[in-house]
């Protein structure tokens, strides 16, 4: 586990193999990893991370989470994903295995966050995707 490590130093790095049997992380762990990675929260159990964003719409929440989908293939951990009222997509993340959190699950976030934020070879209407926080679905949105 690193210390202090920052957004594309997680992302630079590759989810190791977890079949259980690995502590999970300590909420000081938690704490230090989360900084790391803007614009994802602690849920209320303090068991996964999770990042929502308001998308353009439909089509693009879509290829969105389709892209996500593929990371999360090629690095063999699995978030739960959400696209709900039309345009509010939200990611939820955690170790499966050990019920909790672990490294993989930030460094998953850290490669989220950079396709969300990586405008190179994306169309326009796919770079207006990210940046906005999800709002309710029972605002009206």
């Amino acid at each position: 586990l690193m210390l202090n490590p920052n957004a594309e130093q997680l992302a630079q790095k590759t989810c190791a193999a977890c079949e259980g049997g690995v502590p999970k992380l300590s909420p000081d762990e938690v704490a230090r990893l989360l900084i790391a990675i803007d614009g994802w929260k602690l849920t209320h159990d303090g068991q996964r991370i999770r990042r929502e964003w308001r998308v353009k719409d439909f089509a693009t929440g879509v290829e969105f989470l389709d892209r996500v989908a593929q990371i999360a293939e090629d690095e063999w951990h699995h978030p739960d994903l959400h696209l709900e009222g039309f345009r509010n997509v939200w990611i939820e993340i955690w170790t499966h295995a050990i019920g909790g959190l672990s490294e993989n699950d930030f460094i998953l976030a850290a490669k989220n966050d950079r396709l969300a934020g990586d405008a190179t070879g994306h169309s326009q209407r796919f770079q207006k995707v990210i940046g906005s926080p999800a709002r309710s679905p029972n605002n009206g949105n």
